[in-house]
């Protein structure tokens, strides 16, 4: 584009965004549009560190303008990556500093902190790409799905596997009708985070954490070494949901992605008896899903950690994986490939046209939307039930009896017990409301 084409460009989005501000509807979607052509957006990271750092990456192509970690040496890195960034520990001083200039934020911190920063940047109008699952308690996912869809703002759920070829196919493969009717899914995941019966022996946090910006909104706890910071908060029902929370977003994202799943009705969840303090050792999760559109009802089943799949079922399942059950046959999926069983019943078969496009990638396609509008295949409209349904599994284990799910209501008709599980209580300054 020539020199002066560039200019009158710029001149008209510079006077387009004043006519904006005269308006008072100056928001993140109208900063991000006015500058699509000729600039990169203007990020902000919280969180900046191992899955932080990968997130970072992902986003590499746009203006990295402020970045934020409770850990001072992981901020040191990402400073010299992002040398002209602007440092905060604590994301609150980031977004009440930034917010005016700031088109997104990209969140990649423990899951406790993932709904009070998303609520924050959503109420300053900010775009939000939040890492998995969405949220701390089902409650949050409600709330912050409703925020964004108030303010309109763009927003992606840090499920980037959704964005392979592979979840595609299988999507494809169950919607075509092959297997017959759907009657149940079920899902395995080996891995296992649990705190139960692990000693926490209080230390001094080293210099670099700030350990109360790091707990935030949970309960005030002793500092240990290696037990909470970085990776082993999972552990921890204050701070994560054990494997459940951890990779249910991943797996069932796919169940529901194919078979349009919303609310279930029905949630029963079995294991050891639960600790107050670690998360289980393995879970048995039952969710019931009613009838939508033209399909049946449908039962899922997850299994993690210590807990396996009955031996017929294991038998297919035999690692991380989801497995369709169909009144004609079934697929077994992972996060790479997919096959039609029984073999021999579909040797030869010829896979339904694909018709659900290539994604840009997961990063990309919250980026593309910030710029030109519309939503990323794993909107908060979608991830919000999904991380609902995907935490109900540990509010029913913690109540320790199935749950009769009124989502509407958002409340265990049952199970009065619960309602303490599906929120929770803020300390002073970390509240998440509407």
């Amino acid at each position: 584009m020539p020199l002066a084409s560039r200019t009158t460009r710029r001149r008209f989005l510079s006077n387009s965004a004043a006519a904006l501000l005269a308006q008072g509807v100056w928001t993140a979607r109208s900063r991000a549009a006015a500058r699509s052509s000729l600039e990169k957006l203007q990020l902000a990271a919280i969180g900046v560190a191992n899955r932080g750092g990968e997130n970072l990456q992902g986003v590499a192509s746009e203006e990295i303008v402020a970045i934020c970690d409770i850990d001072a040496n992981y901020l040191a890195e990402a400073r010299r990556k992002h040398p002209a960034a602007k440092s905060y520990a604590d994301y609150r001083e980031l977004l009440a500093a930034e917010a005016g200039r700031l088109d997104g934020v990209v969140i990649s911190t423990p899951d406790h902190h993932h709904a009070p920063a998303a609520m924050r940047a959503i109420q300053a109008g900010l775009h939000v790409y939040c890492e998995k699952p969405l949220t701390h308690t089902v409650e949050e996912a409600r709330l912050i799905a409703e925020a964004a869809r108030r303010r309109g703002v763009v927003t992606q759920l840090g499920t980037q596997i959704h964005a392979g070829d592979n979840y595609r196919r299988t999507v494809e493969l169950v919607r075509s009708g092959v297997l017959g009717p759907i009657r149940e899914v079920h899902v395995r995941v080996g891995s296992q985070w649990s705190g139960v019966g692990l000693d926490c022996p209080s230390a001094p946090p080293p210099a670099e954490i700030d350990w109360d910006l790091w707990l935030g909104p949970a309960p005030p706890r002793d500092f240990s070494p290696g037990k909470y910071h970085p990776f082993h908060w999972r552990r921890w029902w204050d701070f994560g949901g054990g494997s459940l929370a951890d990779m249910g977003c991943h797996y069932i994202d796919l169940v529901f992605w194919a078979l349009d799943l919303l609310h279930p009705t029905r949630c029963a969840a079995t294991g050891a008896a639960p600790d107050p303090n670690g998360c289980p050792t393995g879970l048995t999760v039952e969710y019931d899903f009613p009838a939508r559109g033209p399909r049946g009802p449908v039962r899922l089943v997850w299994y993690d950690g210590q807990h396996a799949p009955p031996p017929e079922i294991a038998a297919v399942l035999a690692s991380n994986g989801v497995l369709f059950v169909g009144e004609e046959g079934q697929v077994l999926a992972d996060y790479s490939q997919h096959r039609l069983l029984p073999e021999d019943k579909f040797r030869g078969f010829v896979p339904p046209p694909a018709v659900l496009a290539a994604s840009r990638g997961h990063h990309a396609e919250w980026i593309e939307a910030c710029k030109h509008g519309g939503q990323p295949t794993c909107h908060f409209d979608y991830a919000g039930p999904l991380t609902e349904t995907v935490l109900l599994g540990n509010v029913a284990f913690r109540a320790g009896q199935p749950l009769a799910w009124d989502a509407d209501a958002l409340r265990a008709t049952n199970c009065p017990a619960a309602d303490a599980l599906l929120r929770k209580q803020y300390r002073p300054g970390w509240e998440v409301r509407l």
